[in-house]
């Protein structure tokens, strides 16, 4: 027990089976900026935001951000390593590509070179699921704030870059995200011991092994968060593939 309560991350004490539901997150100041937030997207006047659909991606992502920091999945995320991961997967596969819609028209003149935005997300998702930095974020509001932070915006960009690249070269920086992504998802489900001491005890009254837990987590990298980088590299092609059969000129029969 003392162990477990070294680790007291923003979400809080890893809650037990009978006591998650009841752990809404209701720090005021996530609270107030989401109100702020709600307030500028669902008012009358059109705003800053060019269309209909970036003002609905926005909407969305807001939507995502409740789910994940407010509801009980924020409480759960201490409880489970598998959970955290869920969670940084849909920060980077799913609020991430909504801001990168929403905010495009304002974020025009940010410099977005394909490659080098590919490298920095990867290695952001990478050092913040090394074992000394995740442990260092779970123990640090400041340092968790940081993890969240640059995930999200590492994510942005890239989507940015993706959108604003040539279709062949989108689809080989998601191919590649792809790969870096299931190869961590690999080493985390084949790992021979748990690494992840903040979940060496949280897990233990659900009765789940921290290793179990790990292995689970490796496998949502590896399977769902692969999967959907392939998903987004199959739209990319077949919307180029409709581009170019609609710049043929069409052939009359003689």
């Amino acid at each position: 027990m003392d162990e477990a309560r070294r680790w007291i991350p923003y979400c809080g004490e890893a809650p037990g089976p009978e006591a998650w539901l009841s752990r809404w997150n209701l720090d005021p100041v996530l609270g107030a900026c989401l109100l702020l937030l709600a307030v500028a997207l669902w008012r009358p006047a059109p705003g800053p935001f060019a269309t209909t659909g970036q003002r609905c991606s926005l909407r969305l992502a807001w939507a995502a951000v409740v789910v994940l920091y407010v509801s009980p999945l924020c409480a759960l995320s201490s409880t489970f390593f598998t959970v955290r991961v869920v969670h940084h997967i849909a920060l980077v596969l799913g609020v991430a590509p909504l801001l990168a819609h929403g905010l495009q028209g304002g974020l025009s003149r940010l410099p977005t070179p394909l490659w080098s935005s590919t490298a920095v997300a990867a290695a952001c998702f990478w050092t913040w699921h090394a074992p000394a930095p995740y442990a260092a974020a779970l123990s640090s509001t400041v340092v968790y704030a940081l993890m969240q932070l640059t995930l999200l915006a590492s994510a942005t960009v890239f989507w940015l870059a993706v959108r604003r690249a040539a279709p062949a070269a989108a689809m080989g920086a998601i191919l590649a995200t792809t790969v870096q992504m299931g190869l961590l998802g690999a080493l985390l489900t084949f790992a021979a011991r748990p690494l992840y001491a903040p979940h060496f005890a949280s897990t233990l009254s659900w009765r789940v092994a921290p290793l179990a837990d790990q292995q689970l987590a490796g496998l949502t990298m590896w399977a769902p968060g692969s999967i959907a980088y392939l998903v987004a590299a199959m739209w990319i092609g077949w919307r180029w593939m409709r581009a170019e059969r609609a710049r043929e000129p069409d052939i009359k029969p003689a």
